[in-house]
């Protein structure tokens, strides 16, 4: 039988049983030789003796006989020493023999057990491909016929029986591994791998990959699952409603907006009802397919207008969209009524207006054009200059229109004759019309009658002729009149010269006055910041309900004072140029939160409902100005909104976000939009409560805007709101950008203990410092001047958790060279915060880079119970 050539190249390293049977066999052979030629030594040896003996009585002479003998006896020695090393040789032969079967059984049976030991299923084929070898691993493959599987079974006939038994149900190719992949009958999948025998034998190698293959299909399962929850996020993400149809015509996949823009409610939808079906519930009509169109616009009973598309799929399914097209439908229905508009004034305009394309077709024209150059009813439009005007008039209208498709603006006039023959003057000037790549896309064409004015022109020239001598006349007796204005305007120069410096002084008395508030802002606040700290520290003290009442009645009068003061100061500080804006890039998110928080229960006391929606744009802008203008906002709403809810929210602009104040307040008249920007002007809407303000928050808030460069905007409803706004341009963070302090304030914490140092010149916010200090447990010590502090502490060993500094001290010391002594003589760094009344931005800087804490005046108790206990945990 004809042997069957291998596939692969690979040589098999192992020695088969067959190639050490044949070397055994060859062994065999040479033994037998050598014996038959030890045979045939022996008998030539006992021949050649029998000869010796028998021929000695015939010898002439007995030493020639002994001489014979004696080359017998050489011969004799010479052929046993030969036949004793060929006796030697075939016993090493016979033990090396003997290793060799040795060694090949115990190879075979190595062999055998190493086959055993193999895992996947082993199966020898010699070089005719005739069953040689297996392992138990394979017979257990065939454990029903295992009868079937014996040596010599062709590899063919194995195959075929694989498959008429049931063994083998499915057969894959496998490209990445290059080679074939079974599933067996007990659901196992076995992975086939061939290997040639140096004798041209074959090695097949069955791997059980079950367990992978399970691993892969769980892996394409869990992608496929991915991918379809990516598929769902990125449908819910759609600014458009789909809707995917399968083939049974049920839906299949949808999102939010889908359900939106139908009407319908969620539980309606679902992939056991047909499209159809669930359409008929929604006044949305049913778009398919098979619909005449593969769109429509729909109009909501709500006003909203729907673009409905169906797009359909290769097997069978469709998806639909649904888009709000309403802010476009009523653009385009602006743009028809902008075009009527258009037409209509065109067409009452007395001049010849058209639009001519780069092709010298006319796009457009009004009543008058198309009547000068139309002899009947026939439209011009879509015709070439060369139709409409006579081969005289467009030969010498060329030039001109290449000049304007050249892109030159041109006005020339000359006389020309229309269709029905009117002979008129007629003024020419053509505008290009270029479009953002620089090249012109047509040109307009404005013609004007101007024959009057001609004909004018022509009776102007003879009057004037006339008139020549009369202005001449004219001009003598003017000249008297003339000497008597320059006079007269001398007198007035000198004037306004008087009025100017008055301006100037008046402006320069102005500016000396804001100064002057914007000074002594510090010694106005001063004993306000004492009144605010003794009237905190008896209101944490209990005098019984009649005290604590007029304590509290106090501290509002002191906040009314604080704010219409801090009013006063801020528009005399704006108007003087003291306070200078630190522009910088920052989160929103904290600045938001912490209004948001602020104003929320100054709301609920007021019986309203502050909403929030949060925002962590980034912005570019002065993050405490940018707060006062959103407060000033908010106080204003909460001010003139009896009940209702107030919105803090933004929304986001071209190159910028709008920081945006709803209320449900009166509104403002549109007359008074403008004048509620003005210094001391305010609008009490009828039967408001009497406001305690000056007229100055809106002007602040103008002014800070004014110099951030950002843009104020308002809108009012009267008798429905109003509408506040700050549009911020957008900025971008850096690495190392600033992180700005927590501006919010953390519920009270247990101050018991803690040492604290006091510096202020002025005695009095020492006692009250002390006093409210005190109050919550500190132990404090109180200093006019770092001098003053020496005598009293040891500097340098006594210990003390926070130092609470005054910027300005006297005899021009200031709190930050205070804290620098301090430092000096101690070995630690005591958490410092600076206190002052000074709003600049290089002292707010320069506190920040000394890494001190800062609070301004006047001292709100609870923020500056929030700083210190801030401090002792970060400590």
């Amino acid at each position: 039988m004809a042997c069957i050539s291998t596939r692969h190249s690979q040589e098999w390293s192992l020695v088969s049983p067959l190639t050490i049977k044949t070397e055994a066999d060859a062994r065999d052979q040479r033994i037998a030789e050598l014996e038959a030629e030890n045979a045939r030594l022996r008998t030539i040896r006992d021949a050649l003796i029998t000869r010796v003996e028998s021929s000695g009585a015939h010898k002439p002479e007995p030493y020639a006989a002994f001489e014979h003998s004696v080359v017998l006896a050489e011969q004799v020695r010479e052929r046993t020493e030969a036949l004793n090393l060929a006796m030697s040789e075939l016993k090493s032969s016979n033990r090396a023999l003997i290793t060799a079967r040795e060694e090949a059984e115990m190879a075979s049976q190595r062999l055998i057990d190493a086959i055993e030991s193999i895992g996947d299923g082993f199966v020898l084929f010699d070089h005719c491909h005739r069953l040689v070898l297996t392992n138990s691993r394979f017979r257990s493959y065939w454990s029903k016929n295992g009868d079937l599987i014996r040596p010599g079974v062709a590899i063919a006939d194995m195959k075929r029986l694989a498959v008429e038994t049931g063994l083998v149900l499915e057969e894959h190719r496998d490209r990445q591994a290059g080679g074939v992949v079974y599933l067996l009958s007990n659901g196992r999948w076995v992975q086939v791998s061939e290997r040639p025998t140096r004798e041209g034998g074959l090695v097949i190698l069955y791997s059980d990959i079950t367990d992978l293959k399970n691993t892969e299909d769980e892996r394409r399962e869990r992608a496929l699952a991915e991918k379809s929850q990516l598929l769902q996020s990125a449908v819910d993400n759609l600014s458009q409603g789909v809707v995917l149809v399968n083939d049974r015509g049920a839906p299949e996949i949808w999102n939010d907006r889908f359900i939106e823009l139908t009407g319908l409610s969620p539980h309606q939808v679902s992939t056991e009802t047909s499209f159809e079906r669930l359409m008929a519930l929604s006044e949305t009509p049913l778009l398919t397919p098979d619909s005449l169109s593969n769109a429509l616009e729909h109009r909501r009973q709500d006003g909203r207008v729907l673009e409905i598309r169906t797009h359909p799929m290769a097997d069978g399914r469709y998806v639909n969209t649904y888009t709000d097209i309403t802010e476009r439908y009523r653009y385009a229905e602006t743009l028809r009524e902008s075009e009527r508009w258009i037409r209509v004034v065109t067409d009452h305009v007395p001049a010849l207006i058209a639009y001519v394309g780069a092709d010298l077709t006319v796009q457009f024209c009004n009543k008058v054009y198309e009547a000068w150059y139309s002899a009947g009813n026939q439209s011009l439009l879509g015709r070439r200059l060369e139709e409409v005007h006579n081969p005289e008039l467009y030969a010498r209208l060329l030039p001109h229109v290449r000049d304007a498709l050249a892109g030159h603006s041109v006005t020339f006039e000359f006389e020309e004759t229309n269709a029905r023959g009117q002979q008129r003057y007629m003024l020419r000037s053509y505008v290009p019309n270029q479009g953002q790549d620089g090249q012109v896309m047509g040109f307009f064409v404005l013609i004007r009658d101007i024959t009057d004015r001609r004909r004018t022109a022509l009776a102007l020239q003879q009057a004037y002729d006339n008139l020549e001598q009369r202005v001449k006349e004219r001009t003598a007796a003017l000249t008297g009149l003339n000497s008597k204005l320059r006079q007269e305007i001398s007198e007035r120069a000198l004037i306004e010269a008087r009025l100017r410096d008055a301006k100037m002084d008046a402006e320069r008395a102005n500016l000396s006055k804001t100064k002057f508030l914007a000074a002594v802002s510090h010694d106005l606040l001063q004993p306000l910041n004492a009144a605010r700290l003794f009237t905190s520290a008896l209101m944490e003290q209990s005098f019984g309900p009649r005290a604590e009442g007029l304590v509290r009645s106090v501290s509002t009068s002191l906040d009314d004072v604080e704010n219409l003061l801090g009013t006063l100061v801020d528009i005399s500080k704006l108007d003087a140029g003291v306070i200078q804006p630190d522009i910088s890039a920052f989160d929103l998110r904290d600045l938001l939160n912490n209004i948001a928080r602020e104003f929320r229960q100054m709301a609920i006391g007021e019986g309203i409902d502050l909403r929030f929606v949060p925002s962590s744009a980034v912005v570019k802008s002065d993050s405490q100005l940018l707060a006062r203008i959103l407060r000033n906002f908010l106080t204003n709403a909460i001010r003139y909104t009896r009940s209702g809810s107030i919105l803090l929210g933004c929304r986001r602009r071209k190159g910028g976000i709008e920081l945006q104040v709803w209320d449900t307040g009166p509104g403002i008249p549109a007359d008074k939009l403008t004048e509620i920007f003005q210094e001391f002007k305010r609008i009490r809407p009828a039967g408001a409560p009497q406001d305690k303000g000056l007229g100055l928050g809106l002007a602040i808030v103008d002014n800070i805007a004014r110099m951030l460069g950002h843009r104020i905007t308002v809108k009012s409803v009267e008798g429905r709101g109003s509408m506040f706004s700050v549009i911020v341009p957008l900025g971008q963070l850096t690495v190392d950008q600033y992180q700005p302090e927590v501006q919010g304030f953390v519920a009270p914490q247990p101050l018991d203990g803690s040492r604290i140092w006091v510096i202020d010149n002025d005695r009095t916010i020492c006692d009250g410092m002390r006093t409210l200090l005190e109050g919550w447990g500190c132990e404090v010590v109180t200093a006019v001047s770092l001098d003053d502090l020496e005598h009293q502490v040891d500097l340098a060993a006594t210990p003390v958790d926070v130092i609470l500094a005054d910027y300005h001290l006297d005899n021009d010391e200031n709190g930050v060279d205070a804290v620098a002594g301090i430092h000096i003589q101690r070995d630690d760094t005591v958490p410092v915060v600076m206190i002052t009344a000074n709003y600049t931005n290089e002292l707010k800087q320069h506190i920040r880079d000394l890494g001190y804490q800062l609070i301004n005046k006047p001292v709100k108790p609870l923020k500056l119970r929030s700083v210190l206990h801030h401090l002792l945990l970060a400590g």
